[in-house]
């Protein structure tokens, strides 16, 4: 059985490759946890020398992969170079962080004892991974886990499987032990009788709420360690003190980048009523600036969504709030390629909008989002916190001090002010509620890559 990758862009077909079959999934498997037993017993510092490597051959094809990237997801091409960047970014911090992140802790000395706590690699970590940001969430978790000690299997989102080929082929002229690093094309049924085979000891995934559910169900009953990110519908507040140019310029982008495709873009908007007409107007004259169109051409900002259904969604979210006496803010005409049955939707704002209209509270994972005047601090903590979702929230301010006072009160996994809309990798990258569990990237990123192992020495 085949699957066949149809670009976003015009429909062609990119590429086609064979599905796995169980069969495969046994010599895959079988591969990695001969490779990672042998792995284990390598220092950190070649681990990190070969990852490091590792990098150097994807940012060698830097254009190659960006012009194979947007033609796969449909995204700007003038940004896809900037994932690579990213890429190295995350990649080479987790890197470098390695040795000290997965070195012995010691405890208080007591007298005729060793006693100490070290980390120990958990075997095979399967990474699922989106199309979204194909690079940069597979990196997440494939960078930390073999600098751990364990193998990796990749299975990436079959719109975006050239990407798994790609990391393959880096880690293969890096000089990776072969078996370290796999990567292996499933449909749903066979990833679900991946993840729960009794040789995978841990799984990452990055997908929909829906995809988080399959999975958990999957590996019930198992005892698998199991890190989930899924949807978000992330807010920002923007308070009477805020610097109002930097916020729109900034919230917009965290809106609209990747045609508003991004677990952590911004998909509702809170601000203070003494800015309110004043950010609408803003966000209306700079939201006309930008160019839908042509993903090739290097003036397009907004490409294809990833698909007519993720248009469709989206589409019908606006007329839902619209019927309910949203008002939509941005004549769509004005941009060409938008209409009805197309990949192609125009950055959308609506005003007059609650919690009562689905745009404001389902993941819209498109370019739109709704605007709501409040009165004070206490009423936008309030609708920031009335969602089932909490990826992240920003704040933009110019009182740190009640950004923090706000930011505790907050029920998200990450707290930004005056930003938004990326993933520091020296900051834990986690979720709560209907977002996910588990937690990525920092020094605690490798804890749930690695088990602790007591040591308790008694000198006799």
């Amino acid at each position: 059985m085949k699957i066949v990758l149809h670009s976003p862009i015009d429909g062609r077909v990119v590429a086609e490759r064979e599905l796995a079959t169980l069969a495969n999934i046994e010599t895959t498997l079988d591969c990695a946890k001969t490779a990672q037993q042998q792995w284990a017993q390598t220092s950190i510092k070649e681990r990190a020398e070969l990852c490091h490597k590792a990098i150097d051959a994807l940012l060698q094809k830097k254009d190659e992969i960006a012009h194979e990237l947007t033609l796969q997801m449909g995204r700007p091409i003038q940004y896809s170079a900037g994932e690579i960047s990213g890429l190295e970014e995350r990649g080479r911090y987790m890197i470098d962080i390695a040795e000290s992140a997965l070195a012995d802790h010691l405890v208080e000395e007591k007298s005729g004892f060793n006693r100490f706590i070290r980390r120990e690699p958990l075997g095979v970590v399967v990474t699922i991974a989106p199309w979204n940001y194909p690079y940069l969430t597979a990196v997440n978790s494939i960078i930390p886990a073999i600098m751990a000690g364990n193998s990796v299997v990749l299975k990436h989102s079959n719109q975006t499987f050239l990407c798994a080929e790609r990391f393959a082929e880096a880690f293969a002229a890096a000089g990776l032990p072969d078996g370290v690093f796999q990567y292996i094309h499933l449909d749903h049924e066979t990833t679900a009788q991946l993840v729960s085979h009794d040789s995978v000891n841990f799984v990452s995934f990055t997908g929909s709420v829906a995809g988080g559910e399959a999975i958990e169900k999957s590996v019930v009953g198992y005892f698998k360690g199991l890190a989930l990110e899924l949807g978000g519908k992330d807010p920002a507040y923007i308070r009477e003190d805020a610097n109002l140019a930097h916020a729109i310029e900034n919230v917009l982008d965290g809106a609209f980048f990747n045609s508003g495709q991004s677990c952590c873009g911004i998909e509702r908007v809170y601000v203070h009523e003494s800015l309110y007409e004043r950010f609408v107007q803003g966000a209306i004259n700079q939201i006309y600036e930008y160019k839908l169109g042509d993903p090739f051409d290097n003036e397009t900002s907004i490409g294809p969504m990833i698909s007519t259904k993720a248009a469709l969604h989206v589409r019908e979210q606006i007329q839902d709030a619209v019927a309910q006496g949203a008002r939509s803010c941005i004549d769509t005409g004005y941009f060409d390629r938008d209409e009805l049955g197309s990949v192609y939707v125009a950055p959308q704002l609506l005003t007059h909008v609650n919690h009562q209209m689905r745009v404001m509270t389902e993941e819209s994972f498109g370019p739109v989002i709704g605007i709501m005047s409040v009165a004070n601090d206490e009423e936008a903590i309030k609708l920031m916190n009335d969602s089932p979702f909490g990826l992240t929230a920003s704040i933009w301010t110019e009182d740190e001090e009640q950004a923090l006072l706000i930011g505790d009160q907050l029920q998200t996994g990450t707290v930004f002010m005056n930003r938004c809309d990326y993933l520091d990798p020296a900051l834990a990258w986690v979720g709560v509620k209907q977002s996910g569990r588990g937690c990525a990237l920092s020094s605690l990123g490798y804890q749930q890559l690695t088990r602790p192992k007591s040591f308790h020495l008694k000198r006799i």
